[in-house]
Formats: structure tokens, sequence, C-alpha cells
């Protein structure tokens, strides 16, 4: 393989034991799989390229224990750094690195660290001190995983913070939710209140007008049978008629017997009886004057008529 690449070189041809040396190769990436398939070599030389970041595969070469990337122009280091927990030794000298990943903090078999010419952060290049000889480089990678766990204790609290602030912030919409619900649940008991008792009002109102207007009818009937029993009063009028035509008939009847005995007296065998001589009599005195009667009527209309 290429030198840029790191494809195609023998890795096998560079490995001395367990130790790896790709120094001075002019790589501009790693050879992860590579490097992968050689988990006996745990100490890596990987100085003196031109790296500017590590891919993210790199960090599944848990087996590294030595790991050199000085003079290379590394501008950070995977998030997953930290899953490289067999490492004891790094070498991170003159590289352009500002700050380091928080699970730098998981290197706890951390036992050496250079971080010296890089653009660090000012708070953690005080951290890391100068390392200038052995005791100081092991002193910065105790200080700097230190460093690192505080500040993951704080990220983790922070994020805690925030998780409790987001379930503060749920519970508080449920809340409102809740709240919400329950008060639409009341308007709309409320509004269904209102409509029963509307609809209770409209109902008695309805009676009321049936009641009235069944009042009034029964008053109208009232009224219409007035009349009839006012005109009830007339009936000793009735009565009147009826005792005149009792009357009349028993004239008639009188008339009749008067007329049957006159018969009797002038037909029969009875005229010559004292009864029917007074009868008789009677009659013919009757029979003068109503004779004598129609003559004054008849010379009176003829007079009227002169």
């Amino acid at each position: 393989m290429s030198r840029g690449s790191g494809k195609g070189l023998s890795l096998k041809d560079k490995l001395d034991g367990n130790e790896l040396d790709l120094s001075l190769c002019d790589l501009n990436e790693v050879p992860v799989r590579e490097l992968a398939a050689l988990p006996k070599a745990t100490i890596l030389d990987l100085s003196c390229n031109n790296l500017i970041s590590l891919p993210s595969d790199f960090c599944s070469l848990m087996h590294l224990v030595k790991l050199d990337l000085s003079k290379n122009r590394l501008q950070q280091l995977p998030l997953d750094f930290g899953r490289l927990v067999n490492l004891q030794h790094l070498d991170l000298l003159n590289n352009r690195l500002v700050t380091l990943p928080v699970s730098f903090a998981q290197l706890k078999n951390l036992k050496w660290l250079d971080l010296k010419d890089n653009p660090l952060d000012p708070v953690l290049a005080k951290v890391a001190g100068d390392c200038l000889d052995e005791k100081q480089c092991k002193q910065a990678a105790v200080k700097v995983l230190q460093h690192m766990k505080a500040i993951q204790s704080e990220q983790d609290r922070q994020r805690q913070r925030k998780l409790q602030a987001e379930r503060e912030m749920e519970k508080k919409r449920e809340a409102e939710q809740r709240a919400k619900e329950a008060l639409e649940r009341e308007l709309r008991k409320r509004e269904k209140a209102e409509e029963k008792e509307r609809r209770r009002r409209e109902y008695d109102a309805q009676k009321a007008a049936k009641q009235e207007m069944e009042k009034k009818t029964k008053k109208e009937t009232v009224h219409t049978r007035k009349p009839a029993s006012s005109s009830r009063p007339p009936q000793p009028a009735r009565h009147k008629g009826s005792w005149s035509r009792s009357v009349l008939r028993v004239l008639l009847f009188v008339l009749f017997c008067v007329l049957c005995a006159v018969a009797a007296c002038k037909l029969t065998e009875l005229q010559h009886q004292p009864l029917c001589v007074s009868v008789n009599t009677l009659y013919e005195d009757v029979v003068a004057a109503l004779q004598n009667h129609k003559t004054l009527q008849n010379m009176l209309q003829h007079n009227s008529h002169q």
C-alpha cells in the first residue's frame, strides 16, 4: 500500500515482538483494520506522521498498552477515546489539541502522559504541567485523569440537573394538561347543567302555556254553556204555554161537551126534558146574540164604507 494511506504496507514486517513501529511513514490515516488483525501489537508508534484526526473505530484497538501519537497534526481525539481502557502510556507531544474528550477520564490504567507543545485550554495546560521528566509525566497522567473525572462528574451532574429539569417540566406540562382537562370537564359539566336547566325552563314554560291554554279553553267552554243555562229561566214561559194549552184543551173539551149536550137536546127525545129545555133556550139566546153581533158588524162596516 501507499505510504500516505498505510494500505499495502506489510505491518507484520514492522512488528517486533509486541511493538509495532509505524513512525515516519508519512501516514495521513491510521490502518485500523490491519492493526485490529494484530492484537499482539500492544505498543504502537505512530509518531512523526501527517495524522489530522483518528477514526472512531481506532478506539476498538483496546489491546493497546502504549501509544505514541507525538509530532502529528491532531486537532482532537475521538469522543470515545476512553474505550482504550488498557492504555498505560500516551504520548501526545507536539500536536494541535485544545481539549480532551470527557471519556478520557475512563483511562483508569493510564500512568504516563505527555501533552507538551499543544495549544491546550489554559486550565487543562495548568493541570497537565510541563512533563519535563518521567516523574512529571506520571503526575500529569494522574492530574489530568482527576481533572477529566471532575469534568465528567460535573457534566453528569449537569446532565442529571437537565434530566431533572426536563422531568420537572414534563410533570409541570402533565399537571397543566390535567388542569386543562379538568377545566374542560368542568366547563362541559357546567354547559351540560346549563343546557339541562334551559330545557327544564322550556319544559316548564311549555307546560304552563299548555295549562293556561287548557284553562282558557275550559273558560270558553263554560262561557259557551252559560247562554244555554241562561235560556233556562224562560222555562216558566214554556210551562206557561203548556198551561195555556192545557186550559185550551179543557175549554175545547167543555165546548165539545156543550155541543154534544146541545146536539143531544136538539136531536134526541131528551129535548123535552127540563135540562134540555134550558140548554136549548140558552143555545138559541147565544145564537141570537151572535147574529145580532154579526148584524152590528155589518152595519158598522157599511157605515164606514159610506
